[in-house]
Order: C-alpha cells, then structure tokens, then sequence
C-alpha cells in the first residue's frame, strides 16, 4: 500500500488529540498538517495544546513542532499539502457541513468524525465492518459537489457503535424492536474528572441529541442506496434511553430484541463468533482480528477491563439470555473515542485507501 500525506483538523481537541496518537505510527498514513481554531493557528502543536494534553500517551514527537494552521482560513493551502484530512472540529453544525464541504471543494477528501452531514442524502456514514457497500454514493455526491475526487464521509455516533455490530448479522432473522439504554463515558463530552468533577460518584440521566442518533442513525447504516441517496431502513423500530456515567472511557449499552423468526441463542452465539467484515478480509491495520467478542461471565464486559480489546476496535457482548417481554437482552461495549471516534474514522480511511478512493 502507498503512502498517504493527512491532516488532523480540529488536532487540539481530545478527538483530535486522538488521532494524532493513532496516526503516529501508522504504516499507511503520514500526518503532514495539522489545523485549529484562529487562536492556536500560527503556534507549534505542543504550544497549541499546552497543559490541555488528555490522552495516556505522550504527545507523538514528530507532530509536536508541525505549526498549526487556521482550519478555516487555510483550505486551500491545507488540501494542497494532503491526500485527505480526519476532522474532528467543535462548532456549530451548519459551520461544520460549510468546512467540510469547502475542503471537499478544494478536491480533499474528508473523513469525518462530526455529526453534521450524517443526515445528508449523498453522505455515507460508514461502520466498516457493516456497509462498505454505501461507499459507492460518493460518485453521486462528487457529482453534487462538482468535484473529481473530493468527498465527505462521515462516523457514525459512538454510542451506536456498542451494539448496533451486534444486531447487524442477526437483521437475517428479522429484527423487529429495539430497546437499547445507553450508559456513555464522560469522554464522549470531551472531559476527563479533572476537567468535570461534578461527574465524579453521579449520573445524569440526558445527553442532548443522543437519543435521537441512537434511534435513527442505524437505519441510515442499515439502509441502501436508490436514485443517488442513501434511503433508510423502515425497520426495526429502535427506541433509547442515554446516560453519562462516571467513567472514563467505554460506552456501554443494555439491549433488548425481538424478532420475526426468533434465533436460538446457540445460532447468535455462533453467529457473533464467526461475523467478519471486509476490514478484517483485507487484513485492514486498525481492524481487529475477532470483531465481536462475546464473555460467558456474567460479570462480563467490563468498562475498566475490556474496553481497550483489540487496541480498542472491538466490541464485547454478555449476558445473553431470554426476555419476558422481548425475545432477547444482552449488553455490549466498546471504546468510545478509539473505535466510537478516531479509531473508527481511521479504519474508515483505510477501507477508502484499500479501494483506491484516494488516488
């Protein structure tokens, strides 16, 4: 595979922090620019960030001195430097959808980890182990954009990413209902305990917006492309509950289905052992070597403890059994800001960079 020039834009947030840690060592992927806000462009990346640095790792030390550009004001200069950018900026959505199409415009593919074009028709919102196959409408958005080779793709929300994986291979048996309570790490709001105390020993019973991707962000991944949009499923019914829980990292989620022609739990649990996708066919480096990881504990998964499986790109499962009221429950996790985030857009890139998206 050849050698990608990228940038990070939005590199000193903690989703941007992320990426920079991810992208350090990366056999394909080359870090060539990095891009903020107006206040940090103009300074050395270390600068930028300062005292603001949240992830374990020490910050990657050919990145450090790499002077940060205005994510704005420096497109074009920005695209004629890479071969795609990550975005990971926090503004308003409109702004968003408005920067990512002006990079877009400038012929630089984004891969996104914002939420505001995941809605848009031509936009797909890939998990990449679930529907590589919506990567084929960015030929009808190009088409939209006047562009030759610049395109939006875009993550889908972390919480979903916990146990929409688990559902996917078992929509053969026609999933009807879905309850799903989420239970989401305080770095899903970009903070640590340091940073937001009053999480610590709490629980708060609303996250804004969530319950609404958690409902109809799986349909869009489980939906299928007509007339150069991608049209949602019309199925299952999903409905959710989302919670912030005081801990650090690790999205959890309890889940709940019922189906057309109920499964034993034998054939899930065959199902779950043996579901690979295309990252793992083509040996993609960020994919995880058994996607779906299901514990026979009953204590199990556990947030402190598997969270980081697989260098956190694979989901764990426990706890099924039968329901009195759906057909089965079961709880699943998986890291929030590795594979919910910017481990999620890397491998993303990289099924991209497999099929020739960038070239």
């Amino acid at each position: 595979m050849k050698k990608y020039n990228v940038g990070i834009i939005g590199a000193t947030g903690m989703v941007g922090q992320r990426f920079a840690t991810l992208l350090e060592n990366h056999p394909w992927f080359n870090v060539v620019a990095l891009a903020a806000s107006p206040r940090s462009a103009g300074k050395t990346y270390k600068d930028a960030v300062g005292e603001r640095w949240f992830m374990d790792t020490p910050m990657p030390a050919a990145m450090a001195d790499i002077i940060v550009k205005d994510a704005s004001a420096d497109v074009e200069e920005i695209a004629g430097m890479v071969d795609f950018v990550f975005c990971a900026v926090d503004m308003k959505k409109d702004e968003i959808k408005a920067l990512e199409e002006k990079y877009a415009k400038a012929e630089c593919p984004v891969m996104s980890n914002n939420s505001a074009h995941r809605f848009t028709d031509d936009v797909p919102m890939i998990i990449p182990e679930i529907n590589d196959e919506h990567m084929a409408i960015v030929e009808a958005q190009k088409a939209r954009l006047g562009t030759k080779r610049g395109f939006i793709s875009v993550k889908s929300n972390c919480s979903i990413q916990s146990y929409v994986p688990a559902l996917s291979p078992l929509r053969k048996f026609g999933i009807k209902d879905v309850l799903a309570c989420t239970y989401q790490a305080i770095s899903g709001a970009g903070k640590t305990f340091e940073t937001w105390p009053e999480m610590v020993d709490n629980l708060i019973p609303y996250i804004g917006g969530e319950e609404e991707k958690s409902e109809q962000e799986p349909l869009k991944v489980w939906g299928e492309i007509k007339d150069g949009k991608i049209v949602k499923a019309e199925s299952p019914c999903i409905t959710t509950q989302c919670l912030r829980v005081p801990v650090s990292n690790g999205h959890f989620a309890a889940v709940f289905v019922k189906f057309e022609n109920k499964p034993s739990k034998e054939e899930i649990l065959s199902i779950w052992k043996e579901f690979k996708g295309v990252p793992q066919e083509l040996d993609l480096p960020s994919a995880p070597k058994q996607f779906l990881n299901y514990f026979e504990e009953d204590n199990m998964p556990q947030a402190k403890l598997h969270r980081n499986l697989e260098n956190g790109m694979a989901v764990s499962i426990g706890r099924l059994r039968e329901d009195t009221q759906y057909d089965y429950k079961f709880v699943c996790l998986s890291h929030n800001t590795l594979r919910g985030a910017a481990g999620g857009a890397v491998l993303m890139a990289e099924l991209y960079a497999a099929k020739g998206y960038f070239d």
